[in-house]
């Protein structure tokens, strides 16, 4: 196997530059050139077009890199199944989680889950569903925490908490100030909401659809903490995880515009591609959120 060679060409892919990729795998350039060279070699084939402007790869150079991938993500497997033969939990666990999940649901579980693995490297990598859906599939990530839908065949999907969606807004705004609001209330509204590939935006335009509300005016913010700051200086509604106002709700900065219609919810899920189900890491960190949402 190639290893470091195949790494070389990884990395070229991604970031198509001879210069970013020997930077950041501290080679010499002559020493990139000479490792894609020598894949050309054993592949007999031309992997990347060079021009003045851009680095692109060639069709079997696209080909190389997807397998490339499964080939370096089994290499790591493998040496973590060598690693449990120790009988010790080693090496390092890449989690990727959408951006509720990341900053409001994972952090409270990661200070014991380090205590009982001290020499475990952890590396969580936050994005918005779309994003994390593409950290899995391209293996830059062991395991995924969505808060959105995926129809990815390729990866194994399973749901693991139920999670609460409320509409906020200032403790100003008039529909915060009723006992109880009804959904024709919720007409000609101002609104902030993420952005399109969110899971909470894709819950959002469901909701909007379906009672067939009408919007005054949208504004998009790609961060959790940008629309809370929005809501409490301004004169809108956002419909947001009770995990991420929860705090805000209790220190009197934004409320809860209490419906008369049952509660909105939706299911978390993790996400992983089947090669990386049976890696040890993968496996006990998965153990520790089930038995977490099962308490």
């Amino acid at each position: 196997m190639y290893y470091d060679e195949l790494k070389t060409f990884i990395t070229l892919a991604e970031v198509k530059n001879f210069t970013k990729t020997a930077e950041i795998l501290h080679l010499s350039q002559p020493s990139v050139s000479l490792h894609i060279k020598n894949l050309e070699k054993e592949f007999q084939t031309k992997l990347f077009i060079r021009s003045p402007k851009r680095l692109r790869m060639t069709p079997t150079g696209e080909l190389l890199y997807d397998r490339a991938k499964q080939m370096m993500a089994l290499y790591e497997q493998t040496k973590q199944d060598i690693l449990e033969h120790h009988h010790s939990v080693k090496g390092k666990l890449t989690i990727g989680a959408s951006f509720t999940i990341g900053e409001y649901i994972l952090p409270p579980l990661l200070p014991d889950f380090q205590k009982r693995y001290p020499e475990l490297e952890l590396e969580v990598m936050i994005g918005n569903t779309k994003e994390i859906v593409e950290l899995v599939k391209s293996y830059q990530v062991d395991i995924g925490l969505i808060e959105g839908q995926t129809n990815e065949k390729e990866l194994s999907v399973h749901p693991f908490m139920q999670d609460e969606l409320v509409i906020v807004a200032s403790k100003r705004h008039e529909l915060a100030q009723k006992g109880e609001v009804t959904i024709s209330e919720l007409q000609n509204e101002a609104w902030v909401a993420r952005e399109v590939g969110s899971g909470t935006r894709e819950y959002f335009n469901h909701f909007i659809r379906s009672n067939g509300l009408k919007i005054q005016s949208l504004m998009i913010i790609s961060s959790n903490q940008g629309i809370k700051e929005t809501l409490i200086n301004g004169n809108a509604l956002s419909l947001l995880s009770r995990s991420v106002v929860a705090r805000d709700i209790e220190h009197g900065h934004l409320s809860i515009v209490h419906l008369n219609h049952p509660p909105f919810y939706r299911m978390f899920s993790y996400i992983c591609a089947p090669i990386m189900e049976n890696k040890q890491n993968v496996r006990i960190f998965l153990e520790t959120l089930q038995h977490n949402w099962r308490s």
